[in-house]
């Protein structure tokens, strides 16, 4: 098995190189090795090294930033997107996209499934939908895999910046108000394989991601009470419970994103994130 990566850098291609069989072969690229926005670049790269499936992991991932940077955004999260599908489809690779749940507006009571409609309220988010659109266009047996919430042992995440805050201040003030499903990216990366060696490939979109909804407080909690059975002398801050309305941000966050994994689960027989259980795991390595 060939692969092709994009995003070489990110969480998600750490944990996935990590995990990968070691008989298969691998071509890891980021944005100084392979400009994802350069069609011509990509088509070079594809075709020449002739993978069995390019996975994108490589996004524009400044939500706030993109607000402003809207060419920027579109550019990797959608234009790029199309180059990378289209190249995969010319030489009959699959092609496996990672989405957002940033492409739905936060207004569900209940689980977004795959069927849901898509309603992106910032850049980012709209430019990511963009993405998923043009992988189907250009790549008619695309795969797209939304997912929430990232956090490993490698890159930044909310996980470190907790750790790092809390070794900072006193006392801590994080939003409650906005309900997910934290993903730790090793399960998602296994997902991930399982969809790749899977005989029959499957096309169209999935969702995956943790198994337990919780608000960026109730993460936080949990985030200092693994923190503090694992970390010797760790210092447990006072948690604060606010509303996002006193940390205002250029670009509006879905107050609901919790979504469905069913489809996943019932098609590639992977289940959802234990994020508690990754939350245990990795302390010790952060």
């Amino acid at each position: 098995m060939r692969i092709l990566l994009t995003g070489s850098k990110g969480q998600l291609a750490h944990c996935l190189r990590d995990r990968l069989p070691e008989n298969w072969e691998l071509i890891a690229t980021d944005s100084s090795s392979l400009n994802i926005t350069d069609a011509q670049a990509v088509k070079n790269m594809v075709h020449n090294f002739q993978p069995d499936v390019v996975v994108n992991a490589a996004a524009y991932t400044a939500v706030d930033k993109a607000e402003e940077q809207i060419d920027e955004a579109f550019a990797v999260n959608a234009g790029a997107v199309h180059h990378l599908a289209s190249a995969a489809h010319e030489i009959h690779a699959r092609f496996i996209h990672v989405s957002t749940d940033y492409v739905f507006d936060g207004s569900n009571k209940s689980a977004y499934r795959t069927t849901d409609a898509p309603n992106p309220q910032s850049v980012y988010g709209k430019s990511k939908l963009a993405g998923e659109l043009l992988a189907l266009s250009a790549h008619p047996e695309a795969l797209i895999v939304r997912t929430s919430w990232l956090f490993s042992e490698y890159g930044n995440n909310f996980v470190k910046t907790m750790l790092r805050l809390a070794g900072e201040r006193d006392s801590l003030s994080v939003v409650n108000d906005q309900t997910g499903n934290p993903t730790y990216a090793g399960d998602l990366a296994a997902a991930i394989i399982a969809v790749i060696e899977e005989t029959e490939p499957r096309r169209g979109i999935y969702h995956y991601c943790g198994d337990k909804s919780v608000s960026w407080y109730e993460f936080a909690q949990a985030v200092f009470q693994t923190a503090s059975r694992y970390i010797e002398g760790f210092k447990m801050p006072e948690l604060k419970s606010v509303p996002g309305s006193e940390y205002p941000l250029p670009a509006p966050r879905p107050a609901y994103s919790v979504m469905d994994n069913h489809k996943i689960e019932r098609d590639f027989g992977v289940k959802a994130s234990d994020w508690q259980k990754a939350l245990n795991d990795i302390m010790g390595k952060l």
